[in-house]
This record gives structure tokens, C-alpha cells and sequence, in this order.
């Protein structure tokens, strides 16, 4: 086979970068990329070895969103951003967060989500799908390596049309290779729901045969496919389908899957325990260990900039306070006096002197609004410097003097699937309780005593925020859903003023932001009646 360099008219992107192919190899544990200046196409795609290096690309590429630093490392955190959690309060993230932009499909938020998700996942897309078909017809090698292959990229191709169609709705999907012939080819149409989900299902069904339950850390096993296909179960309506693929991560035999034991040992370390499914994998001094994120400094205020106080890792790092968690979540977390989950481990509340007089005593340099008739005068500094933090992405090793860090990201874990089945048992049949009970519990809050929409969705938002899949969640339970939650807690409303009147998200949600607009850059490769999302013509 030869195979050309060329450009593709629907991503606006090379099909291949011989510089992203790499050579893989193990290094504890780490899924190492080796480059090799002897790659060329026909390596990648007509031998044993170049197949295996292209399937170690798709983790770079899956990498590349995080690394990007677009407006501070956007493609990293837009989705928490967006949701009924948080309040954004500055940067060009903000202006996001609160649908300022990014709701038309020619503004630069429109633009930025073009390169770092429409683009990026459409690349992903296509790259799999290269080593897919190369792999079906390649002779001569290993079927074992062959299979693990053909799983891998099949994962990765499922898992980067899921992206897009939960983002945007109308996309287009095909599994036929880009070549020189039809690089050019314009697509006229979306794709069909049942069109989509077929093809999903189908390479995820490919994955879950063909993957290993084990595997080195930081690649897609067995239980990151099942994990997923119940995701996509879920968005199908498909309870049953959900809740079997869920159990069978929880409680199947050759599952190697647990809960950890604490709150505390989710995010410790290098993220290397039994509940991870999946971690996006960053590596200090290593080629091809990733680049730096600000994905945690996202997330974390300046509570450095208080005299007597230094940026430690235990009390988050080095942050600039751009989305941090709203009173709703607060309150979410507050309701059981118990749950650790408020408690320095998912989320910082309290932060405490480092030098002089005052070493070990807690900060109280500033107050926020609590009583909006009488409003404090401080609470501006309060939002930047002593607000709380999400503290799931700082890692022990990180370096507290610079806002720029490489660390693991955990993209998928156990405590979701368990929220998956208690969702899928609930909506179908069986006992719900001891799912969501067992995440509560292993938070130190009590056991509810009965499951609805609104326990699972208040369950989510504490175990999962600022974790990528809020959105998402509110999108897929439905419009009424996500219009009630968007409209009465998105933001902080009155006890952040600064954020109200037009940079207020509650009154800038408008319904039809269920869907994101395809940017018009976008729509100008596709064909001439391809569909814009309904409320964006």
C-alpha cells in the first residue's frame, strides 16, 4: 500500500503527520512514545510494528486537547465551565462559561471549540480509521497484535464520535479512509442517529471482545470500553444494555476493579489505583511525556497573593481563580456534615497561614456576600483569593511556584459506573440503593433510602464535578432538565454581582445551546446544505 501526504477538505488538517507516528515501548508503566526519524507511511501501515506506533498516536492525539493552550488551556476545561456547578468568573474561559460566546458560528468562542474539539475529535476519527482499515488487510502479522489493534483504534474512534455527537449534535460519520481520491469529497448531509449509534456500538462491541481486562497503565482495557458502551447506552435510552455493562465492571468475575478505600486515595498520586478506567498520562522528563496544562490553576484561587500564605500543592497549588464551584455545589456537599468529599480532598475550603505570626491558623482575610441587603465589601477578593477550589487536578509532584504543571489526568473511574447502574436500575429493574449508597458511604455520608433523577443528578454533582461530564449529563436527562438547572443555579447570581446582567449565565441560557453551533469556518468545507444546529441559522 502507499500511502500520500494530503490534506482533508472536512477537518482542514493532514490525514498524517509522520511526526506524530511513534515507535512504543514500556517504561514502568508508562505508555512511552519513542520517535524514530525511520517512519515513514508505509511503515505505519504495512508492518506489525508501524501499526502498533499508530495506535500509540491516538493517545497523544486524545492528549493534544488537554495540552493545548489556547486561552489557558480551554479545550482543557471548557465543558466544566458550562455547567449548573460552577461560576466562570474571568478570562476568555469565563466569557465561555457564561454564554457570552461561543453561541454563534462565527464568534472566536465558536471558533476555539472548532480547533479543540469539532477538528480535534474529527482527526482522532480519521487517523483511527486509517490504522483500521490498514489493519484489516496488512498480512502476515501476529492475530493476536492484529486484534489489539483493530480494539484499540476501534475504541478510539467510538469514543471521539461520541464526543462530537453529545457536543454538536449533527455530525457525520463514515468508515472509509481518506485518500488522495476523496480528500476533496464534501459531505452534504449529517449522519443518522441510527447511523451513528451503529457504528459506535459496533466498535465498542469490537473493543470489549478483543481488549484485556489488564493492560499498561494509561492504555484502554476492557473495562474503559464497557464503561463507555454504558455511557452510550444511556444516551440510547437502553437501561438494560446500561445497567449489564456497568454490573460487569463492578462485579464481574474477572473485573479488576474497586472503589478505593477513601475520598483522599481517588486523585493521590499519579492516579495508578483500581478505580481508574482511564488517565490521560503526562510524564516529567520523559520524550513524549506531554507537554504542561494549566488545567488545575483553572480551578484554584490566588490564595497565595495573602500575605502569610505561600503556594503549597496541599492547598491546590498555584491557581488564577477562572471557574470555581457555586453555592450550589457548595451546598450540595454540605448537606451531609459528614462527607469527605468537601473535606481537602475533591475540593479545598479553607486555607490556613504558612508564615509569620499566624503559621497553622486559618486565613479570614476577606468575607463573601452573605447577606445580599448588606452585601460585603470584600467579596471581590473573596472570589479571587479565598473562594474554595476543585483540587482534583493537582498532583504531589506538581510545582507550586508555576501555574503550568504535568500531571495525570483521570479521564474515566469506577465511581461513575457505579452512578451509571444506580441510573440504569432505576430506570429499569432491580435495587439502585446499593450503587449510590456505595459511593456516599465510601464518602462517609449517609445512605439515601430511595433513588429518583433529581438523587442521581445531585449524586453526580459531588462525586463528579469539574471532572468534564456535568454537561453532558443535564444535556442527555433531557431539555427540561437542563433549561430548569441552567436557569436556576448556573452561576453564583446575586452573591457574585460582578457576574450578573448580561455576564449572568442563568439569564443568558437560551434552549437551544443544548446543542453547540458548528462554526461557519466548519460548515464552509461541508457541503451546501449540510445543517447548522436549529437555533444558530
Amino acid at each position: 500500500m502507499k500511502t500520500k501526504f494530503f490534506y482533508s477538505k472536512l477537518t482542514g488538517g493532514l490525514l498524517l503527520t509522520m511526526a506524530l507516528f511513534f515507535v512504543v515501548t514500556s517504561c514502568e508503566d508508562y505508555l512511552e512514545e519513542q520517535p524514530s526519524s525511520l517512519i515513514d507511511a508505509d511503515y505505519i501501515f504495512t508492518t506489525e510494528e508501524g501499526l502498533k506506533s499508530g495506535v500509540v498516536s491516538l493517545y497523544k492525539f486524545e492528549r493534544d486537547r488537554y495540552d493545548n493552550g489556547t486561552e489557558d488551556y480551554m479545550g482543557a476545561v471548557l465543558m466544566s465551565s458550562r455547567s449548573d456547578l460552577v461560576f466562570a468568573r474571568t478570562g476568555y474561559t469565563g466569557l465561555m462559561g457564561r454564554y457570552e460566546r461561543g453561541i454563534s458560528s462565527g464568534d472566536y468562542g465558536s471558533v476555539f471549540a472548532s480547533t479543540l474539539f469539532w477538528k480535534h475529535f474529527y482527526n482522532m476519527t480519521n487517523k483511527a480509521t486509517a490504522i483500521i482499515n490498514a489493519a484489516d488487510e496488512i498480512e502476515g502479522i501476529d492475530e493476536a497484535v492484529r486484534k489489539k489493534v483493530l480494539a484499540e483504534a476501534k475504541y478510539f474512534r467510538a469514543h471521539s464520535y461520541f464526543y462530537l455527537y453529545r457536543m454538536y449534535n449533527n455530525i457525520f460519520v463514515t468508515t472509509e479512509t481518506v485518500t488522495v481520491d476523496n480528500a476533496f469529497n464534501v459531505v452534504n448531509d449529517r449522519s443518522s442517529e441510527e447511523e451513528i449509534f451503529e457504528l459506535i456500538n459496533n466498535d465498542l462491541d469490537y473493543a470489549i471482545e478483543n481488549l484485556e481486562w489488564t493492560d499498561t497503565f494509561g492504555r484502554v482495557t476492557k473495562g474503559t470500553a464497557k464503561h463507555v458502551k454504558a455511557k452510550v447506552a444511556m444516551w440510547q435510552g437502553n437501561w438494560t444494555e446500561a445497567k449489564n455493562q456497568a454490573l460487569d465492571v463492578i462485579e464481574g468475575p474477572d473485573s479488576p476493579h474497586s472503589l478505593v478505600a477513601s475520598t483522599a486515595d481517588v486523585f493521590a498520586g499519579d492516579r495508578n489505583n483500581s478505580e481508574s478506567l482511564f488517565v490521560i498520562q503526562s510524564q516529567d522528563d520523559l520524550l513524549g511525556g506531554g507537554g504542561t496544562t494549566m488545567m488545575n490553576a483553572n480551578y484554584v484561587t490566588q490564595y497565595f497573593q495573602i500575605s502569610g500564605i505561600e503556594a503549597n500543592i496541599e492547598q491546590g497549588g498555584r491557581g488564577f481563580s477562572r471557574i470555581l464551584p457555586n453555592l450550589y455545589l457548595l451546598n450540595l456537599l454540605a448537606e451531609d456534615p459528614n462527607d469527605t468529599r468537601d473535606d481537602n480532598t475533591y475540593f479545598r475550603l479553607k486555607y490556613y497561614y504558612t508564615s509569620g505570626d499566624r503559621v497553622g491558623e486559618e486565613v479570614d482575610n476577606y468575607e463573601p456576600i452573605t447577606d445580599l441587603d448588606n452585601p460585603s465589601s470584600t467579596y471581590s477578593n473573596y472570589y479571587k483569593r479565598m473562594h474554595p477550589s476543585c483540587i482534583k487536578f493537582a498532583q504531589e509532584d506538581d510545582n507550586p511556584d508555576s501555574y503550568l504543571n504535568r500531571s495525570n489526568i483521570t479521564v474515566y473511574r469506577l465511581a461513575e459506573t457505579y452512578l451509571i447502574a444506580a441510573e440504569a436500575i432505576m430506570r429499569s429493574s432491580g435495587d439502585p440503593l446499593p450503587y449510590i449508597n456505595a459511593v456516599r458511604e465510601r464518602a462517609g455520608a449517609a445512605p439515601v433510602s430511595s433513588v429518583n433523577q433529581q438523587t442521581i443528578l445531585d449524586e453526580r454533582a459531588r462525586e463528579l464535578s469539574f471532572e468534564g461530564q456535568r454537561w453532558f449529563t443535564l444535556k442527555r436527562m433531557g431539555q427540561s432538565v437542563i433549561d430548569t438547572q441552567m436557569t436556576t443555579y448556573a452561576g453564583d447570581g446575586e452573591y457574585f454581582p460582578a457576574n450578573l446582567g448580561s455576564k449572568d449565565p442563568r439569564e443568558n441560557w437560551q434552549s437551544h445551546f443544548i446543542n453547540w453551533p458548528i462554526a461557519q469556518r466548519d460548515l464552509d468545507l461541508l457541503g451546501p446544505d449540510y445543517p447548522q444546529n436549529l437555533g444558530y441559522e
